[in-house]
């Protein structure tokens, strides 16, 4: 049972990955962007420790720690809208929860609390606040 979570968290983090990952190149060469394979595959490990960052910082307001919080829960219960043994589709509710939860945490944390946190390179944090739309 506990690998099968794993294996759902896991399975989940990487399509979530994979889709920004190429949502960001599509972005990129649409603007003219000189983002860089390595920073787009830099980007995941830089959005956990910044994910892990703003839940960490009492400064913050209480709804984007809560929101991150209720977040891993998700992630971490067997429960899913949509159950993990279905191919794609099943670890597509989580990239979905995914997105709309960091979505919502940057918006709502601000640009300063972005600055503050980001352990990545300037342009990371720059993509990080166009998906944001901040």
């Amino acid at each position: 049972m506990a690998w099968q979570l794993a294996i759902g968290v896991v399975g989940g983090l990487a399509l979530v990955w994979a889709a920004l990952v190429a949502a960001l190149y599509v972005a990129g060469r649409r603007t003219g962007d000189p983002t860089t394979w390595q920073d787009l595959l830099r980007l995941l490990p830089d959005v956990i420790r910044l994910l892990r960052r703003l839940a960490a910082d009492p400064t913050l307001p209480r709804g984007v720690r809560v929101r991150l919080w209720l977040l891993l829960g998700y992630l971490l219960l067997p429960v899913d809208l949509v159950p993990d043994f279905i191919p794609v589709v099943g670890y597509a509710d989580d990239a979905i929860v995914v997105a709309l939860v960091l979505r919502s945490v940057t918006r709502r944390a601000g640009p300063e609390a972005l600055d503050r946190h980001w352990p990545g390179t300037s342009s990371g944090l720059l993509v990080v606040r166009r998906l944001g739309r901040i």
